[in-house]
């Protein structure tokens, strides 16, 4: 039995999207750095606002690590034309994480849009699209993590919602080598059988997404909470994920667009400090 829950700081990550309004690409990395948090997802919206070499310059003048790059997107509208347009977008997502030094790249299917209410068709032509990725991201080094998310933005955001439906689609495509599935407290926390999923999955996790659902939520994508504000146990999930082995960087990762994207970078990040010793 684990007595020591304590996440020890070489864990400690914190998304760039955390800080998304206040900050800039190196506002953000230098918030990290002066906080003594030297892991980050990259954000593209950032990253594209500065390049792949200046931002790459940034984070290692700092010393913070980009774990991942977020993110790709599977699905275009399902003409033969647009799935190309959408393996050539995503083979150029995979050449920034390279060129960045991310080892990973979050990826998120994209929802219905151009396939009507065929939802079977958007999930089979998901994993035509990941399979057809998989050998461009084993060459450059570079592993596609598949990230379910909450069934309320099954239309228009991800069309897999639950960690069994990610682990079916690695089941068929059969490439553990360069896939793996990243689990977002948010999206998953109301799974009754979410400990057993990921019991299932296994090691095939290598990325704990953290946040909280707050009891007062006004924006079921952009008012995210604070760990320890809302009604997710991180640490229980936490705790049943690291019974199968994982020990990677436990990421906080906060949309706020009424409380956490107004406040001091600073503060915000100091406070995530806190929880990762209080409540994650």
């Amino acid at each position: 039995m684990m007595t020591d829950q304590t996440i020890q700081e070489d864990r400690y990550c914190v998304h760039q999207v955390t800080l998304m309004e206040q900050c800039s690409f190196q506002q953000s990395v230098e918030c990290l750095s002066r906080q003594g948090i030297y892991k980050t997802a990259v954000w593209r919206q950032k990253l594209d606002e500065i390049g792949e070499q200046e931002g790459r310059r940034i984070l290692e003048d700092l010393g913070v690590t980009p774990i991942a790059l977020c993110a790709a997107v599977l699905l275009g509208d399902r003409s033969s034309a647009n799935v190309t347009q959408c393996l050539a977008q995503n083979r150029k997502i995979l050449d920034q994480a390279a060129a960045i030094g991310a080892s990973s790249v979050i990826v998120i299917t994209g929802g219905l849009d151009g396939y009507g209410r065929d939802l079977r068709r958007a999930r089979s032509m998901s994993l035509e699209i990941l399979a057809a990725l998989a050998p461009y991201a084993s060459e450059l080094g570079i592993r596609l993590i598949l990230e379910p998310l909450h069934p309320m933005v099954c239309g228009n955001r991800s069309v897999i919602s639950t960690l069994e439906e990610a682990n079916q689609i690695l089941n068929a495509i059969d490439r553990d080598d360069v896939l793996g599935i990243a689990l977002d407290t948010y999206a998953l926390w109301w799974q009754s059988d979410l400990q057993s999923q990921i019991e299932q999955a296994g090691r095939r996790i290598s990325h704990l997404h953290v946040s909280d659902w707050l009891t007062d939520t006004q924006d079921l994508r952009l008012d995210r909470g604070m760990p320890g504000d809302g009604l997710i146990n991180n640490r229980q999930i936490r705790l049943w994920l690291e019974a199968t082995g994982f020990n990677g960087a436990v990421e906080v990762e906060i949309f706020s667009k009424r409380n956490w994207w107004r406040k001091p970078a600073d503060e915000v990040v100091s406070v995530i400090r806190q929880r990762y010793a209080s409540c994650l």
